[in-house]
């Protein structure tokens, strides 16, 4: 019995012993078979879409090493390259991570980032330590995952806030994509490409310009091209501008805004503007209501060109449109027809009628005598304007013959053609005169000078010899008149000499006296000279 009982105990120990001695083992394989699931899992999870992108080279990319970013992060890394079909271009597949998939639409774009300078700055300088990478800016529409990779990084990335606008001109200069644009001389913007018009009449810039400076793009902001350094000749002589030192080096495009508009005005994207030539130009202001005529003038109008301002008593009311030559093969006559184009909204008006048109009232005051003239504006460059003013004793005879149906509006002649006519005709004067006689009459009159010189200077040395003896006349008179004085000084009151002299002059007086007597006697007796004198 006892031992019936051992051997049940010793069955049930080795059943329970079976059950506890399970080969731990097996739970290694387990556990690594979870987390191999798991990393696959996650490894799957993470992975994102397969995507192939041409470039037209592969340089500076490499297979498991170049990365694909975005913002600095990494969103894919590049698997394979291989060249395409067309033996032109190479094909990089890429793995994406799977937050990139939201990215990968019809216009991403993906280029190579690489050391590189251009007119917008150095950029890539990173890469010159870490390696080239893939950059790509997200896009929008339907999902896509074969791409064309840029040539170039664009201008403008995806994550910088701006409006996109449209200049037209038909010059661009220097003007090229990535040209800086400013606004009160701040970058604020860039070009971004050029194209032809469709009338094939104007060149059309896209350009982006950044927040906060495209809330400063409105109804009258105007553009013109900056280069930096604006020197101009015209009528008003020269001017000079300065703008950015960029601008200096590569052109530029700057933009400013008028006072007049508000916030309201702000225009919406791919607005059109027109891209002026030069700050001067940008700030003209443009008139609709306009009067064209034309002008003949008598002589040259060398110095005159398109632009040229028309004044009226020094303040401009128009500018000259269009300068031709033509001839008139009935007469053989040949004009200069001038087109102008005045605006008379330039000139303030009081008393207005609504019943009197423009053209009326310019037709009265050409009957009034209002003329038109050149007139030199800057004698440095030598450019002419067009003054208009009044000339009353002017007539104006009218021509039928209008260029092109405009009406003609009178001219007068240039103060300086008319100093030209009035020294024309002073040389024709010259001309006539007779000149050869005058010069034979002329040299006789310098030969008859030159005797009359020779005779000057013959009685100039007579003159001379005369003043030689005045000379020792003089001075024999000095020592008679130093001898009288010496006799003078001896018959000064007190002096022995004025004494004596004093006696002379008594005893001088008594013979007088004596004389007298006798010629008295003599003149009662005369015949005492022959018998004596009778004694008493």
């Amino acid at each position: 019995m006892t031992n019936q009982i051992e051997d049940e105990f010793n069955a049930e120990d080795a059943i329970l012993s079976k059950r506890i001695d399970f080969p731990l083992v097996w739970l290694l394989p387990i556990i690594a078979l979870l987390v191999s699931a798991w990393l696959i899992y996650k490894s799957a999870s993470e992975k994102g879409l397969v995507i192939t992108i041409d470039f037209p080279t592969a340089e500076g990319l490499e297979v498991d090493k170049t990365k694909i970013r975005y913002l600095d992060v990494d969103v894919g890394k590049v698997t394979s390259i291989s060249i395409n079909d067309d033996l032109k271009t190479i094909r990089v597949t890429a793995q994406m991570s799977s937050g990139a998939t939201n990215f990968l639409k019809e216009n991403t774009n993906f280029w190579v980032v690489k050391p590189q300078v251009g007119l917008s700055g150095i950029s890539g300088l990173t890469t010159l330590l870490s390696g080239s990478y893939i950059e790509l800016t997200p896009g929008k529409g339907e999902s896509k995952l074969h791409f064309t990779g840029l040539t170039s990084p664009p201008i403008v990335k995806s994550h910088v806030d701006g409006k996109q606008y449209i200049l037209e001109t038909g010059n661009i200069g220097s003007i090229r994509p990535g040209t800086p644009i400013h606004f009160l001389g701040i970058p604020a913007g860039e070009v971004l490409s050029q194209k032809l018009s469709d009338a094939a009449n104007a060149i059309q810039l896209t350009v982006y310009i950044n927040a906060p400076y495209d809330g400063f793009v409105r109804k009258n902001t105007r553009f013109w091209i900056d280069g930096g350094i604006d020197l101009s000749a015209g009528a008003d002589g020269f001017k000079v501008r300065t703008g950015p030192l960029i601008s200096l080096l590569s052109g530029g495009i700057a933009f400013r805004t008028s006072t007049k508009d508000s916030i309201a005005d702000i225009k919406p994207e791919n607005s059109v503007f027109q891209l002026y030539d030069t700050y001067d130009e940008s700030t003209q202001i443009t008139y609709t209501n306009t009067l064209k005529y034309v002008m003949h003038f008598k002589g040259s109008v060398r110095g005159l060109t398109e632009g040229a301002p028309v004044q009226l008593r020094g303040i401009p009311i128009g500018r000259v449109t269009d300068i031709k030559l033509e001839l008139d093969k009935k007469t053989a006559e040949i004009r200069v027809p001038v087109i102008v184009e005045l605006e008379p909204d330039r000139i303030g008006s009081i008393n207005q009628d609504i019943k009197v048109s423009d053209e009326d009232v310019m037709e009265q005051l050409i009957k009034k005598g209002l003329r038109a003239q050149l007139q030199t504006g800057s004698l440095v460059t030598g450019q002419l304007l067009i003054d208009l003013d009044f000339h009353p004793e002017s007539k104006h005879v009218a021509n039928l013959n209008h260029h092109n149906g405009l009406p003609e509006f009178p001219t007068v002649t240039s103060s300086f053609e008319e100093f030209t006519h009035s020294a024309q005709m002073i040389m024709d004067k010259l001309a006539k005169l007779p000149l050869d006689k005058l010069t034979d009459e002329a040299n006789h009159t310098l030969s008859a000078l030159q005797d009359t010189s020779k005779a000057a200077t013959a009685m100039l040395n007579t003159a001379n010899g005369t003043l030689e003896t005045a000379k020792i006349t003089l001075g024999t008179a000095s020592s008679t008149i130093k001898s009288a004085q010496g006799v003078l000084s001896n018959l000064e009151p007190g002096s022995n000499g004025y004494y004596e002299f004093h006696k002379l002059l008594q005893e001088l007086t008594k013979t007088a006296s004596s004389m007298k007597q006798l010629a008295d006697y003599l003149e009662q007796h005369p015949e005492s000279l022959i018998r004596g004198k009778e004694e008493e």
